[in-house]
């Protein structure tokens, strides 16, 4: 369950997700209150989410003339590397849903990069303008620090990280490293960041003697700092959702009709444009379950424990689909041969109470870790997903003009809350969003592994900057405020706090 990315330029919709928007005012006041640090409250942070990127108005002329998007042009006031922009084509699905949102009481929302969240629009997206390509932190932060000639900066290709070393007072000192099996040490000066992700950033601390004792107990090593937070407390936004026959041009003819695909490729080569363009969801609403269906399908326990969540914190995303998605084994392969297309309302539990782990099953970084995600082991989470397909179902019903026939998956013989829950399972994936494996909390909290400047407790010299380090994940699409983060420890660095 890694997800790897090359920093070679693809088009930008090669089924990736490249959504970019912010969290809410409420939800960094409560990231903050857990790390006793105002540092993290919105007004606080924005300035480290507003240094990273460049927004871009999208390109009416190549994009249909009704997928016109609102947006906050004061939200982007700097000129970072990152390319924050929309794509140039508009999925004719998500065309029609502004209608069918509003149709079940979720109204047009002005942005998602401004504190707030509720509504429906057109996302943002870390695409370059200029060739309709993705924006990555390869794309961005390092082509202009290679750009700017940077001498201070080396990058070590097909070398992994094996173990952080440590002096006898506890100060990291260095990196363990290996290139093609040939084992050596880099030395840090000063510090060493670790950036391995949700899944191997705690690894790589484990491994290095940072974790819960027991484990490394298990696997015979040193323990040079118990932290029984490490690996723990890790939150998922698991996602899943119904599919339909639409009468429009969706995906689905992308992966059976290989002229058209030919056609699609030739127009986004040479034009930037057409298909070919966009990062498949490109139209986003979010939502706290409306009140009728909240009080006919949550328990006492499940309202107590979504009221945790601050008043703008919203339970359910809902993410535009242009194809058939079903259980989400392969994309393009598993796209109906009927000659028909399809569409699916990806629904994505924004709230969700339960929580997974990250463990060991070595001593090695070279045998990955074991996942467990937990998705659904809550029973607040079972209710709400349960509610969320609902909300799905009763968006397309509200869009009769272009539903083509009858539910594609899972079906409309599924129809009891049992049997729903168990499509959910049968269906459920990732949006790939894991955080807070490493999470940084207060010093009384013991299963806080960082401070709130992500330096790792009980040592020195070593901090943690992914999302892994988050106390807690904020709603949505966690891309910026990895970024954010990232800017905010860096200026810390900086200047040696």
């Amino acid at each position: 369950m890694k997800r790897r990315e090359s920093v070679t330029d693809f088009p930008s919709s090669a089924l990736n997700f490249m959504i970019y928007q912010r969290p809410t005012v409420q939800s960094m006041a409560q990231w903050a209150s857990d790390v006793d640090d105002d540092a993290y409250t919105f007004d606080n942070i924005l300035p480290f989410y507003q240094k990273s990127g460049t927004l871009s108005p999208p390109n009416m002329g190549k994009r249909f003339s009704n997928s016109t998007p609102k947006y906050n042009p004061s939200a982007f006031p700097n000129s970072g590397p990152l390319q924050v922009s929309f794509a140039n084509y508009a999925q004719s699905f998500s065309t029609w849903l502004k209608k069918g949102f509003a149709a079940i009481g979720i109204p047009e929302a002005q942005d998602f990069n401004s504190g707030s969240l509720f509504g429906a629009q057109y996302c943002t997206s870390t695409i370059r303008p200029s060739d309709q390509t993705r924006s990555s932190s390869a794309t961005s932060f390092l082509n202009y620090a290679f750009n700017v000639a940077l001498t201070n900066l080396k990058i070590y290709t097909t070398t992994r990280a094996e173990r952080i070393l440590f002096d006898a007072n506890k100060r990291a000192t260095g990196v363990r490293v290996s290139t093609l099996g040939i084992p050596y040490t880099l030395r840090a000066r000063k510090e060493v960041i670790v950036s391995a992700g949700a899944f191997q950033s705690p690894q790589l601390l484990m491994v290095s003697g940072i974790g819960p004792r027991s484990q490394l107990n298990a696997h015979n090593i040193p323990v040079i700092h118990e932290s029984p937070g490490v690996g723990q407390n890790m939150w998922d936004h698991p996602t899943f959702g119904p599919s339909y026959p639409v009468a429009l041009t969706t995906l689905t003819k992308e992966a059976r009709d290989p002229v058209y695909l030919a056609e699609q490729v030739l127009s986004y080569t040479v034009n930037q444009t057409g298909p070919l363009t966009n990062p498949v969801a490109d139209f986003l609403a979010w939502e706290k379950i409306p009140q009728p269906l909240r009080d006919a399908q949550f328990s006492a326990d499940t309202k107590a424990k979504l009221a945790r969540f601050p008043a703008d914190w919203p339970e359910v995303e809902y993410i535009s689909g242009a194809g058939f998605v079903g259980d989400f084994s392969n994309f393009l392969l598993v796209q109906p041969s009927d000659g028909r297309n399809y569409a699916t309302i990806l629904n994505v539990l924004i709230s969700p109470l339960s929580r997974g782990n990250v463990t060991i099953t070595s001593a090695s970084t070279a045998d990955l870790p074991t996942i467990n995600p937990a998705w659904l082991t809550d029973p607040a989470d079972q209710q709400l997903a349960i509610a969320a397909y609902k909300r799905s179902r009763a968006l397309f019903a509200a869009l009769p003009e272009i539903v083509a026939g009858e539910e594609a998956f899972p079906g409309p013989e599924i129809q009891s809350d049992e049997q729903i829950l168990e499509a959910v399972r049968d269906s459920l994936m990732t949006l790939w969003h894991p955080a807070c494996t490493c999470k940084m909390g207060k010093a009384d909290d013991e299963m806080a592994v960082l401070d709130s400047h992500a330096r790792v407790r009980g040592v020195s010299g070593l901090r943690v900057v992914d999302a892994s380090a988050f106390p807690l994940l904020v709603p949505g699409h966690p891309q910026s405020t990895v970024y954010a983060l990232a800017e905010r420890v860096a200026e810390w660095i900086v200047n040696g706090d």
